[in-house]
């Protein structure tokens, strides 16, 4: 119950006005830091969910594949430049953002991870590369300002964080492919 307490404590850290603006003020920290931590922050609420609402969890997502779709949807749609727009000049975005981001991916993610079979993870870690790779490919080679709120430059730079997630990924899979962590348990 702890990790739920300081989930809601993060939260609404998260949500006050000035951490809020300076985290949406450069680019790459609203997409690549504050949505991660709202992802996080949902992720460390989900136990007190998975208490209260068992069954639900158990009918709707029993081998976790329905969670972890609807993580992905949600993560991808924040990856839009229109919806991080949107997010900083209409206030019900930023609403939206706030809760959907802790709600439909933080807690659908912890209840998935544990579920999902190995080939299931696998299939979700390949999915982001490539999202992650095509995302990256677009905010950096794009030859137009993608947000309007933000410059070129900024875009640039998230496209190169992008990217080095992408390469990251890479490299966790090829380390988890040839260690066996049973060794180090």
């Amino acid at each position: 119950m702890k990790h739920s307490l300081y989930g809601l404590l993060v939260l609404l850290f998260l949500a006050l006005p000035p951490v809020a603006n300076l985290m949406e003020s450069v680019m790459i920290i609203h997409m690549h830091m504050q949505m991660p931590l709202l992802i996080f922050t949902g992720f460390l609420l989900a136990r007190i969910f998975q208490l209260r609402f068992p069954r639900f969890f158990e009918k709707w997502n029993g081998n976790g594949i329905p969670g972890i779709i609807l993580f992905t949807i949600i993560v991808s749609y924040w990856t839009l430049p229109r919806s991080m727009d949107e997010a900083l000049t209409l206030q019900s975005m930023e609403v939206f953002k706030f809760t959907s981001l802790p709600l439909l991916a933080g807690i659908p993610l912890r209840d998935s991870w544990k579920k999902l079979k190995p080939a299931g993870k696998h299939i979700t870690f390949y999915f982001f590369i490539i999202m992650f790779s095509a995302m990256g490919w677009l905010y950096i080679d794009s030859p137009v300002q993608l947000c309007n709120n933000y410059l070129i430059i900024e875009q640039i730079t998230l496209g190169w964080g992008f990217i080095t997630t992408a390469i990251c990924m890479i490299i966790y899979l090829v380390y988890n492919a040839f260690v066996d962590p049973t060794k180090y348990e």
